[in-house]
């Protein structure tokens, strides 16, 4: 085990920079935020004051921020894209999350790189190819099985990093193209317009009808609460929650939920250590199925095993309440054992499928008034809630403290009293003033004050831990002394705290540039500039196709590859039909077809690498749109 993977990190996502802040608040180790552009999450933009105040507050802690930089560049953005690195070096930031190779052939700063989820690593090959080329850490594909992750472990250096909450992709990340195929909208520049949420009807090789208007690509959420342990034992050290696009509410409730797992388990594992300074606390209990979820699964890190779609509904449905027992003209009773409030979020499933829903205003027992009473809810429907009104009032205020211990030592000076500081980082802090020595009257009295002024830590970053009094004997002090001597001191390891952290340095790329595990590229490689081309020859590859947003791939193609397969959704899988008798032999990989109003996907499955694909080509007004052109900033909006 290398020594940097004794620091387990919990990486929140924050859509801005107040989000981000809560999340270190409430226990992240380390935040990752999009910034003014290039971020896989185009409607998550933050502007570079924005993210210098997130830095700020998270340095504090000694958490670390990382910046979502990992779309694919064209050209004409390549210099748009080497100013942005420097400005956000110039702010602070820890590190650059990053998909295009193109970025490691530029003038950017000495700032640490990590491989995003869009750079598909699902092999020990392409894992050890990032980590000599000076990436620091990298994220696994969220298909890898934790004997994988253990292979991968075992041949690299630089820390691992894996999804533990979250929506899922159906597609592997970086993989997926129908979205511009469709639209002209690239998932790998943050433009996904979400296919695959939509409702679809699945049609068999033969033109019967397996499913009508269910969502066959959307996956339930994720959820590795029970796997922490084994993934720590695996190799990973970096633990990361979904998340750019959630609300306040999921990124306190969910980043609290695996701060108190970890810490449970650091407890248990005195070889490794949290990544950040502080322990929190909260006023809320953390439930992570209070907020977004589409129920969960731990998709395939013990290997293919139970279904992984979220097939009724892309949307949150939340916890059941029960059954309807009555129908009135402005009510309806359900039958719960849950304790139900005013405000609640209550949702059903219509007779058409679709998830519909409503809010709650009053609550008399079991009788439930909605703000509009919905026309089609029956007898004997299923109703759940998706709001929890009691709950969220909680998360909407504050919610949590985090502070750092420190040990105070208080003593006598010639000619008055100074206080010095240790925290828990061996950070240290002085202060001291003159002032005059008056024997207490009332020594235990003296004691008692004297203790109790210094622990006033109040709303600073700190709590006190140990504290020594080194006087000769009880002195009477005005409280405004004490007051003054722990603020100075307080103020000034603080100041020292920003000034000493150790800001993460980059890896250095081994020597000679390291062999790329292929010689010939397609354009699942993403190449999308002469900067990435140069990158991949550098490193040994021959032939390189355009990335598939160049629009010169315009056959059918795989648009879309995933691990989610529906012949094995639906019991058609073949691999799992050897050995049954009576069925052995009968069923065979055979293409089906998604249908979406006029259009008609096919699907074909790859059944020696597990692994479906989603076929199409570039329609006809996407290949009729312009290059993306160079990217301007400004201060403010134009």
């Amino acid at each position: 085990m290398t020594a940097h993977r004794r620091q387990l990190e919990l990486l929140a996502p924050a859509r801005n920079a107040d989000f981000g802040i809560e999340a270190v608040r409430h226990g992240a180790d380390a935040v990752y935020i999009g910034g003014p552009a290039f971020g896989a999450r185009a409607k998550a933009e933050n502007s570079v004051a924005d993210i210098a105040r997130l830095v700020q507050y998270a340095h504090r802690f000694r958490a670390e921020v990382f910046v979502a930089f990992n779309t694919i560049f064209h050209d004409n953005e390549i210099e748009a894209a080497r100013d942005m690195t420097w400005q956000l070096y110039e702010a602070g930031v820890d590190a650059l999350i990053v998909q295009d190779m193109g970025l490691l052939e530029m003038d950017i700063p000495p700032i640490q790189l990590h491989a995003s989820t869009q750079t598909d690593i699902r092999t020990v090959e392409k894992a050890v190819f990032l980590d000599q080329v000076g990436f620091s850490q990298i994220v696994l594909a969220r298909e890898m099985d934790i004997q994988t992750i253990r292979k991968v472990a075992d041949a690299t250096q630089c820390n691992l990093e894996f999804f533990i909450h979250g929506a899922l992709c159906v597609a592997f990340s970086g993989q997926c193209y129908i979205s511009h195929a469709h639209t002209g909208r690239s998932a790998n520049r943050g433009e996904c317009s979400q296919e695959c949420r939509l409702p679809y009807t699945l049609e068999d090789s033969k033109g019967r009808i397996l499913a009508k208007d269910k969502h066959l690509l959307s996956m339930k959420d994720n959820d590795q609460s029970a796997n922490l342990r084994a993934l720590i034992d695996a190799g990973v050290s970096s633990f990361k929650i979904e998340g750019r696009y959630k609300d306040l509410a999921y990124v306190k409730n969910a980043t609290a939920h695996y701060r108190q797992l970890l810490d449970e388990i650091l407890l248990d594992l005195p070889d490794y250590v949290r990544a950040s300074s502080g322990r929190c606390s909260y006023t809320f209990t953390p439930q992570p199925e209070k907020t977004f979820n589409r129920s969960t699964t731990e998709y395939f890190i013990h290997g293919r095993g139970e279904d992984v779609g979220a097939f009724d509904t892309p949307k949150f449905a939340g916890e059941e309440i029960g059954k309807v027992s009555k129908v009135g003209p402005d009510y309806f009773e359900v039958e719960s054992q849950l304790e139900l409030h005013n405000g609640d979020g209550v949702c059903f499933f219509d007779v058409h499928k679709e998830l519909v829903g409503m809010r709650i205003n009053t609550v008399n027992g079991k009788r439930l008034y909605p703000n509009e009473m919905p026309a089609d809810i029956r007898r004997n429907m299923t109703v759940y809630r998706n709001r929890d009104q009691a709950y969220m009032r909680l998360l909407e205020k504050d919610s949590a403290s985090r502070r750092i211990s420190v040990d105070m030592v208080f003593y006598e000076t010639r000619d008055g009293f100074a206080l010095d500081l240790v925290d828990e980082d061996g950070v240290t802090a002085h202060a001291q003033c003159v002032a005059e020595k008056q024997p207490a009257q009332q020594a235990e009295k003296a004691y008692t004050s004297l203790r109790d002024n210094l622990t006033k830590l109040g709303a600073t970053d700190f709590v006190a831990r140990d504290i020594r009094l080194e006087i000769a004997q009880p002195w009477f002090l005005a409280a405004s002394i004490i007051n003054g001597l722990r603020r100075d001191a307080v103020s000034a390891l603080e100041e020292t705290r920003l000034q000493t952290y150790p800001r993460p340095q980059p890896a250095t790329p081994s020597q000679p540039p390291a062999v790329y595990p292929e010689d010939t590229l397609s354009y699942l490689a993403n190449v999308y500039n002469k900067h990435a081309r140069a990158f991949y020859q550098k490193h040994g590859v021959s032939a390189i196709a355009a990335a598939y947003e160049a629009n010169e791939e315009l056959g059918e193609v795989p648009v879309m590859i995933t691990k989610h397969c529906l012949r094995y959704s639906y019991a058609m899988c073949p691999k799992e039909a050897k050995g049954v008798i009576g069925v052995q032999g009968t069923i065979t990989a055979e293409p089906m077809t998604l249908i979406s109003g006029k259009d008609r996907i096919t699907l074909k499955f790859d059944c020696k690498r597990c692994e479906m694909h989603v076929m199409g080509k570039v329609r006809k007004p996407v290949l009729a749109m312009p290059p993306p052109q160079p990217v301007q900033f400004f201060a403010k909006r134009p």
